[in-house]
């Protein structure tokens, strides 16, 4: 999973704690980490999803001002025949 510099940053202040995915081969599982640049990133959960089932909560909660913003996003990205919620935090150094 690719993440952008400034998304990571988010991450690693606290400020961003959800990341929606939509591919067609999921690769993060619940309980594993991943390498990034700025440290190692915990993936806590993943939820299969729509987009339709994102809240204004969690589209918070994933940087986006509101679900509006989301979906502008969305609109940008790759298609795919899966969509995740992904819950993530950095490990402590």
């Amino acid at each position: 999973m690719l993440l952008k510099l400034s998304l990571l940053e988010e991450i690693k202040a606290g400020k961003v704690d959800v990341v929606f995915r939509r591919w067609n081969r999921p690769t993060v599982k619940s309980g594993g980490t991943l390498k990034t640049k700025l440290g190692q990133l915990s993936i806590i959960s993943v939820t299969d999803m729509t987009p339709d089932d994102v809240t204004e909560f969690d589209a918070q909660r994933a940087g986006f001002a509101d679900v509006a913003a989301f979906w502008r996003w969305l609109d940008t990205m790759k298609e795919g025949s899966i969509f995740q919620r992904i819950e993530v935090r950095f490990e402590d150094e």
